[in-house]
């Protein structure tokens, strides 16, 4: 079961930064809606094996930390209702016309793909230690993967300004731009080091409300 989650999470991320370029990196705009579609069969596996937490979201009580857990699935979960409802309305299999709705449809898939990632890379963040553990066995992280994390999430900082995703976020940019310049290998690390960025981020403050929590208990 736990290697089945760790599989379905690995290509879901590697997914995601695939379908973050838009239709401009398949020479048929198709295959981004087929993907698109395959990415909702992943996020409905993902959802079955997850179940249990929709069912304690009402019960218990809300920490700092679960009520940041929260905020976040519930973000990705908008998130990707949005993009499946107006990647549906843009499709090419659509049987009828959405006629002025395409342009709502466009915008709203541009703003919810770039707030999807973002709230994605968080709720990796949150559960970066769990994934670390599996990979490693509960052997202690080495050094040198820290430094070069460092390394990686300073370039994020730079890609976050080079690819202009506060303008996405935001909608101060209203149509995707595809850097030919730069490429599709430089796309992809690019979005995988602002993956890794925000991750670091939100694992570190996942675990100082984690050790807030256990501080304040003892």
């Amino acid at each position: 079961m736990k290697s089945s989650r760790t599989i379905l999470d690995i290509m879901m991320t590697i997914l995601s930064i695939t379908l973050m370029g838009g239709t401009v990196l398949f020479p048929d705009e198709r295959i981004h809606q087929i993907l698109g579609l395959v990415m909702l069969g992943l996020w409905i596996c993902h959802v079955l094996l997850n179940r249990r937490w929709f069912g304690s979201i009402f019960r218990g009580t809300y920490t700092p930390y679960r009520t940041l857990q929260t905020v976040i699935n519930i973000g990705i979960l908008l998130c990707a209702l949005l993009l499946m409802i107006s990647g549906i309305m843009m499709s090419w299999f659509l049987p009828f016309d959405v006629g002025t709705g395409l342009g709502f449809a466009r915008i709203a898939h541009l703003l919810t793909s770039h707030w999807y990632y973002i709230f994605m890379c968080a709720h990796i963040g949150l559960h970066v230690a769990t994934i670390v553990r599996r990979i490693l066995h509960d052997k202690p992280f080495p050094v040198i993967a820290k430094i070069i994390i460092a390394f990686i999430c300073a370039y994020g900082v730079y890609a976050l300004f080079v690819r202009k995703i506060f303008s996405y976020l935001f909608l101060q940019q209203q149509f995707f731009f595809f850097d030919f310049e730069r490429g599709s290998v430089l796309f992809a690390l690019d979005y995988l080091s602002i993956l890794i960025l925000i991750a670091s981020l939100f694992h570190l403050l996942g675990n100082f409300l984690l050790k807030r929590k256990l501080k304040n208990k003892a």
